[in-house]
């Protein structure tokens, strides 16, 4: 964003205004009067975007917006750069050569990057470093009220409707619900400040590919729930798969995947990468002896596989499989949009990244379309910089969407927790049901991984009806309730026949070759009544 220097905030109440260059001293913050400054010493260095500034976020009494004067109101405009102020500099020492404008800056603020706690009479109001470069989700070190004040965001449910706007939002403003900052550029008002942006003193995203103070919000609360330094959001879950490959993968490498996995990305490893010189050795989820023999046999540079995959709900054992890359320099990536960042913490585990469709759980609407991977921040500025060049970028408004659609991320996987598990035990009794795949049910090859890693097994459940390719499309389109659709996670519940959605190129035989039976049907449970489902499941099996 570009933004006001710090030290300007407080003594004229603008959000924006020309810098002084000259380096005389700033005017003291006055101590009479209704607000009174004091400077809290010492400050925590953090990250910002991909440039490792530190992150000041100010937050104003509720009326602070109301008493900005005319000019500064329209200083600020509207919703994204009206209710500005975040940022700060960096702690770096000025850099030789830096131009005088730059030093001058750089001494006029040395004083003014430490967070500031300002009373106002009815409450306090704290400066705050709003940075995860630790790998911990909160931190207000120093700040104990705050710290007490957070503690609420220790269980999942509240992080994931306030992590990254409770206590920290680039944006200052009196709604509770993050603004939606359309804008396709950022501005500088002077020259020195774009020289400071370039020689990164100053902290802005310069242009809407870079980034977005709302699509911000979303990497900051994924990073929460994931535990993760850094998440980047893109406009899909494949951008998000493919952009990763291309930069972690070098030209000529090594990939380990899995056989049953999305097909889309079978078909971009399998026909794209090898354009670029990248062979994959394609193994069996649970095969931990063909992993290891493609890791001595190759120079694997990442193991890439989904867990549970899709559509037969296969998990890999992800901390063995991470310590066993890693003892081979190879990175571990799992793909966790079936399992969602509440019923699992792949990081935790030992994996490298963790990559969701955030179109599907995540969003949780069947409204948006968007991809995330999270990691550490070597890993993802990596990743970030070749996305910056090949695009991709996310919506503001999409990003606004999954920040609502998080706010019920926990009530949603609780209910399609239990209605699945619940669903799968009903299925598996079922005579006319062959066969059922869900990682939740003792039958399921890894049911005792899942259980080591999983906290709920998620809302989908793969069937093979007793029947043929007819048959099973009869039993579905009696079904009442569910969409016939792609895709899987949102409220409403969603039916497929893969044989039909996803394979219906393939020939039979080489449907097979994948384990796609003309019978599978995937079922993925939406948040309607649980009852009601089962009725409708049950009602449509007696037609076939």
């Amino acid at each position: 964003m570009a933004v006001s220097s710090c030290y300007r905030v407080f003594p004229s109440f603008e959000c924006r205004s020309d810098p002084d260059f000259s380096g005389v001293p700033r005017p003291e913050i006055p101590t009479s009067g209704r607000f009174s400054g004091k400077v809290n010493s010492g400050m925590s260095r953090g990250s910002f975007g991909a440039y490792g500034l530190s992150s000041l976020i100010f937050r104003f009494p509720p009326n602070f917006v109301r008493q900005l004067s005319t000019k500064a109101r329209r200083n600020c405009s509207n919703i994204g750069v009206a209710q500005v102020v975040a940022a700060s500099w960096s702690n770096n020492q000025v850099p030789a050569g830096a131009t005088p404008a730059a030093k001058a800056v750089d001494a006029a603020v040395a004083a003014a990057v430490a967070p500031v706690e300002i009373s106002t009479g009815d409450e306090k109001v704290v400066v705050v470093d709003n940075s995860c470069g630790n790998g911990n989700d909160v931190q207000f070190d120093g700040l104990t009220d705050v710290k007490a004040a957070a503690s609420f965001l220790r269980c999942d449910g509240s992080v994931a409707v306030h992590a990254g706007e409770r206590l920290g939002r680039g944006i200052v403003t009196d709604a509770i619900t993050t603004p939606v900052v359309n804008t396709s550029a950022y501005f500088f008002n002077k020259t020195a400040e774009l020289i400071d942006f370039k020689e990164k003193r100053r902290a802005s995203f310069e242009y809407g590919r870079y980034g977005n103070p709302t699509t911000v919000v979303v990497e900051e609360k994924i990073s929460a729930l994931e535990g993760a330094e850094s998440t980047l959001v893109m406009a899909s879950g494949m951008c998000a798969s493919t952009v990763m490959l291309m930069a972690l993968v070098p030209a000529g490498g090594h990939i380990v995947t899995t056989t049953d996995c999305y097909r889309k990305t079978r078909i971009f490893i399998e026909t794209i990468l090898p354009k670029m010189g990248i062979k994959a050795s394609v193994i069996d989820p649970a095969d931990i002896g063909a992993l290891e023999s493609a890791l001595d046999k190759n120079k694997v540079s990442l193991f890439f596989t989904e867990s549970p995959t899709n559509p037969f709900l296969r998990c890999v054992d992800i901390e063995l499989v991470s310590r066993l890359c890693h003892e081979k320099g190879a990175l571990v990536c799992i793909d966790g949009t079936f399992a969602t960042p509440l019923n699992q913490k792949a990081l935790a585990l030992g994996a490298d990244i963790v990559l969701h469709s955030a179109t599907k759980y995540i969003g949780g609407h069947n409204d948006v379309l968007a991809g995330c991977i999270s990691g550490s921040e070597k890993l993802i500025s990596v990743v970030r910089n070749l996305h910056h060049i090949l695009g991709g970028a996310l919506n503001p408004n999409a990003a606004y969407l999954i920040i609502r659609g998080m706010k019920t991320l926990h009530l949603r996987i609780q209910q399609q927790n239990s209605t699945a598990l619940r669903m799968a035990e009903i299925l598996e009794a079922h005579p006319k049901v062959k066969r059922v795949y869900y990682p939740g049910l003792p039958s399921h090859p890894e049911h005792h991984i899942a259980k080591r890693q999983m906290t709920g097994f998620g809302g989908v459940v793969s069937f093979e009806v007793d029947g043929d390719l007819m048959t099973t499309a009869k039993f579905i389109d009696a079904l009442k309730i569910p969409y016939i659709a792609p895709s899987f996670g949102g409220c409403e519940s969603i039916v497929d026949q893969p044989a039909i959605m996803s394979y219906w190129d393939l020939s039979q035989s080489d449907r097979a070759k994948y384990g796609i039976m003309d019978n599978l049907v995937r079922f993925s449970f939406g948040v309607e009544d649980f009852e009601d489902l089962k009725a409708d499941i049950l009602q449509a099996l007696e037609t076939i």
